[in-house]
């Protein structure tokens, strides 16, 4: 294997599973917290519009909240103006594990790269956006569920 590739695999791999046991504390799964900062921002959005958001594909979205409508994050609601269309809402717990869950966010963060100057925390972001972007052929903002 390529030894940038398999440290990429390694670090990613680590950062997800830290990730996991971080958003776990809260009751979210990993992935989940992106749901939650979108919707955080903008209630009430579609699992398209989710989607779109997150660079992810519907079905992913899909997933990701009938997960979080049985753990009691969000809930389900149909489009007031086309039936056809149903509408992801937060919940009060949502609402509530937001200030946590963004905390454990910066603290992982930091913790990850509490070696790196600025100068490499930037070129490390950069680069990360870089690579997303030349394997999604996508040159808008790189995020995604994990």
């Amino acid at each position: 294997m390529n030894e940038l590739l398999a440290l990429f695999t390694r670090s990613s791999k680590l950062a997800r599973a830290a990730a996991d046991e971080a958003m776990s504390r809260h009751g979210v799964r990993v992935g989940q917290n992106l749901l939650l900062e979108v919707l955080w921002e903008t209630d009430g959005l579609t699992p398209g519009e989710l989607a779109a958001r997150l660079h992810v594909a519907t079905p992913t979205v899909v997933k990701s909240a009938n997960r979080m409508a049985t753990a009691g994050l969000l809930v389900r609601k149909p489009d007031p103006g086309d039936a056809r269309l149903v509408r992801l809402y937060l919940t009060d717990r949502a609402r509530s594990v937001r200030r946590a869950v963004e905390r454990e966010r910066d603290e992982l963060e930091q913790r990850m790269t509490a070696t790196l100057t600025s100068a490499e925390r930037e070129h490390l972001r950069s680069s990360l956006i870089k690579i997303i972007d030349q394997l999604t052929g996508d040159p808008g903002p790189a995020q995604g569920l994990g």
